[in-house]
């Protein structure tokens, strides 16, 4: 079974549908509800920051990469840690302090904090996960199967 039938995203989240469907019955009502101001004016609360992650298998090399967009982010604002045989890669992006929060008719950049998680090939050791990050994208590789679990050929006398 590959891994990346577990990682599957749709283009919308949940909050997105939401606002949609929030926008057009208000549109047609004509009339407005809190929980829609709510999530004009609290945008990054409402829709957390959720980076998008590429997950490919190389079954020739057994490697997995796993690549995060984190537009922004350094690897100061990055942490990975690995237990029980899930990784997971958290962080936060902040929002400059230096902006008036008056003015803004349109808000999609996503702050605040993020967690992801996937599990790792049983059999993975910590030191045997790999990261790099440069220009907003963190790359981590790791092996497909150890060699201890990789399947034998047996040859038939």
């Amino acid at each position: 079974m590959a891994l990346s039938t577990f990682f599957t995203e749709p283009f919308y989240s949940l909050a997105d549908f939401d606002r949609l469907f929030d926008e057009a019955f208000n549109a047609r009502t004509g009339s407005g509800s809190s929980a829609v101001a709510s999530r004009q004016q609290g945008n990054s609360a409402v829709r957390p920051m959720r980076p998008r992650m590429d997950l490919h298998e190389d079954q020739e090399k057994n490697l997995v990469t796993a690549t995060f967009e984190l537009p922004g982010l350094t690897k100061e604002n990055v942490q990975l840690d690995v237990k029980d045989n899930v990784l997971t890669v958290a962080g936060e992006s902040t929002l400059s302090t230096e902006r008036d929060e008056k003015g803004y008719s349109v808000r999609e950049r996503r702050f605040g904090k993020f967690s992801r998680s996937l599990p790792l090939p049983q059999g993975v050791k910590p030191e045997e996960v790999k990261a790099t990050m440069g220009d907003g994208v963190l790359t981590i590789t790791f092996p497909r199967t150890t060699p201890e679990l990789a399947p034998k050929k047996i040859a038939i006398q």
